[in-house]
């Protein structure tokens, strides 16, 4: 199965397919939503490809941890110094 295809199973069913998470975790988009729709919380399986994102790491913050992100995540976030970095400095102030 593609990271789309778990996702797309796992939203049908309402809950995790712990099975299948290895694979969604590949894939930054997917991890986010499934951390978001499907999880409703903090994924630490899908924190280090999410984090090689910035919006998604901005998102991952403001969407699903309510919060500061996990240090490694936080890091590399202010490292990214962008647009999306100065949101979620904002956003945690």
């Amino acid at each position: 199965m593609t990271p789309q295809e778990v996702y797309s199973k796992a939203c049908y069913l309402g809950k995790r397919i712990p099975e299948f998470e290895p694979t969604i975790s590949k894939d930054a988009q997917y991890s986010f939503l499934y951390a978001r729709d499907i999880i409703k919380g903090k994924w630490e399986l899908g924190e280090p490809i999410i984090s090689k994102y910035a919006y998604l790491s901005y998102y991952y913050a403001l969407y699903v941890i309510k919060g500061k992100l996990p240090d490694f995540m936080h890091n590399q976030m202010i490292l990214e110094n962008n647009e999306y970095t100065k949101n979620y400095i904002e956003y945690i102030q």
